[in-house]
Parts: C-alpha cells; sequence; structure tokens
C-alpha cells in the first residue's frame, strides 16, 4: 500500500501535533524558536484503520508506539517550524504504508539439473589439473 491510499482516508484531522525547542541546525535560531515538531496518534481510537490494520501497525511499528496506543513520531531536522511538520507527516505516512505492505511469502528454488552437471564438470577438471600439475612436480625434483 502507497502512501497515498492513506492519505485519502483523511485521518489527518486526527493527528495531535505539539512543539518544542529543538537541537537540530538553526544556530541561535535554535535557541529562541520551538521548531522541534512531535506527532501523535491515537491508534486505538482512529476510525481510518480497520482491525486487521491497527493489529498489523501494531505488530510491524511496536518501538514508535507508546502504552497509550498512541504513534509517536518526531522531526527536528528543518529550520522552521513548518518544514519538520510537513516532515513528520511524511514519515508517518511512509511508516504505516509500510507496515501495511504485505510481504511475498519466498518460494524456495533448487539449482536446475544442468547447472548441477556444470559445476560437477567444473570440479573435475578443477581436479585433473591439480592431479596433472602433483605429477609434474614429483618428476622434477
Amino acid at each position: 500500500m502507497n502512501p497515498e491510499e492513506i492519505k485519502t482516508r483523511n485521518i489527518e484531522n486526527e493527528f495531535i501535533f505539539s512543539t518544542s525547542r529543538s537541537s537540530g541546525p538553526g544556530g541561535q535560531n535554535v535557541n529562541k524558536v520551538s521548531t522541534k515538531v512531535e506527532l501523535r496518534f491515537d491508534l486505538l481510537l482512529t476510525t481510518g484503520f480497520s482491525e486487521e490494520e491497527k493489529k498489523l501497525i501494531f505488530n510491524k511499528l511496536k518501538n514508535k508506539i507508546n502504552k497509550e496506543g498512541e504513534i509517536v513520531l518526531v522531526s527536528q531536522s528543518e529550520r522552521t517550524q513548518l518544514m519538520n511538520k510537513v516532515a513528520v507527516t511524511e514519515k508517518f505516512f511512509d511508516l504505516v504504508s509500510k507496515a501495511l505492505t504485505l510481504q511475498k511469502n519466498r518460494r524456495p528454488t533448487r539449482p536446475t539439473v544442468s547447472s548441477k552437471i556444470k559445476r560437477l564438470e567444473g570440479k573435475r577438471s578443477r581436479s585433473i589439473i591439480k592431479k596433472l600439475r602433483k605429477n609434474s612436480n614429483e618428476s622434477s625434483e
């Protein structure tokens, strides 16, 4: 599932933003302006996701979810509060879309008969070369 599909669900009105002073770039601006943005999204109370999707998100993003069932993300990389707000919302949509995409099961494969034969032929020829080398060294000594 891509982030654009999740954006169409209109869950942005359930975001809770809080700001504080950042430790990111900005020189003395960092000491004066609250540019760090923290996004909180209550996964338990949202109606934007089905129960199965909520379970998937809980399992895949358990390190980002606190005890109250909120996804907590922080951005402080930009100089302005608005840019950090945009960055943290993009980060949210990317994380959730990755959590909701199901990985395909890997089907184990086996080497083909021809590749096995080719490998064994290579081993045999290498063995013959080494045997010939060994015999020629003994005779020269």
